[in-house]
């Protein structure tokens, strides 16, 4: 269970201190799919970064299975098995893919172990074993990749920053199936920050995001038609009802 206490993050912009997250208080249960959206700008991707330890909060507390990981660095949390899956992947020129996967798994995984994560988030696994993670992939193969290697950790938490992000149509039906099986077999608990319909009918629980604050929480099924009746007042109509673009 990660619990947020008073949490609060602030930076400097031109126009004086601009609050990102605003004195929030939120519990994600373990054992959930959790989604998380509202508009472009609400704080979504601030909070799951400031979980993960990528930003450190200006105020408040963040616990995690009743431990206070406030003061935490990425790898300490990463040990704790919590994992974050970047809007925007890194690049590493020189590291093959199976090498990312052998790396984020922690051993040598054999090359059928690698095929099978590289197939169930659509990519062709044996071109791609001994490609390097550097600029001859498209943002979209980058960022299969990077779910694979969230999928290779075993984590206990994982988060994802709009996977469908530079997906395209074929491989995002994958990736949903992928995100179903996930939930039953593998992580504890997922966390995903998406706009996409499709994403948020997997979900345990919706949660919406909107000027650093939590507006709605609660269950799929209460939330999900509220979404849809009154977008206009969380998000943008294009986005709720759009599809993944490559």
């Amino acid at each position: 269970m990660i619990e947020l206490k008073n949490l609060s993050f602030t930076v400097d912009s031109e126009e004086g201190q601009l609050e990102i997250i605003d004195n929030l208080n939120l519990t994600l249960d373990e054992g959930k799919v959790i989604v998380l959206t509202g508009p472009n700008g609400g704080g979504k991707s601030t909070l799951a970064k400031l979980i993960m330890g990528i930003e450190k909060p200006t105020s408040g507390q963040i616990f995690y299975n009743g431990k206070d990981i406030t003061d935490l660095n990425i790898t300490e949390r990463a040990k704790l098995g919590i994992g974050y899956a970047f809007q925007q992947p890194p690049r590493f020129k020189g590291l093959t893919v199976r090498g990312l996967l052998s790396l984020a798994a922690g051993k040598d995984l054999p090359e059928d172990e690698c095929c099978s994560y590289l197939t169930r988030v659509g990519l062709c696994s044996m071109d791609y074993l001994n490609r390097e993670v550097d600029s001859s992939l498209s943002g979209g193969e980058v960022k299969r990749i990077e779910i694979a290697t969230l999928m290779a950790r075993e984590l206990d938490v994982a988060m994802y920053d709009e996977p469908e992000a530079g997906i395209d149509l074929w491989s995002f039906a994958m990736l949903v199936d992928t995100f179903k099986r996930l939930a039953k077999t593998e992580h504890n608990s997922i966390i995903i920050i998406s706009h996409q319909e499709r994403i948020m009918q997997l979900a345990d629980e919706l949660i919406v995001i909107a000027d650093g604050k939590v507006q709605i929480q609660g269950p799929k099924d209460e939330i999900f038609p509220k979404l849809l009746s009154e977008f206009g007042r969380f998000t943008d109509a294009c986005t709720l009802r759009g599809e993944a673009k490559e």
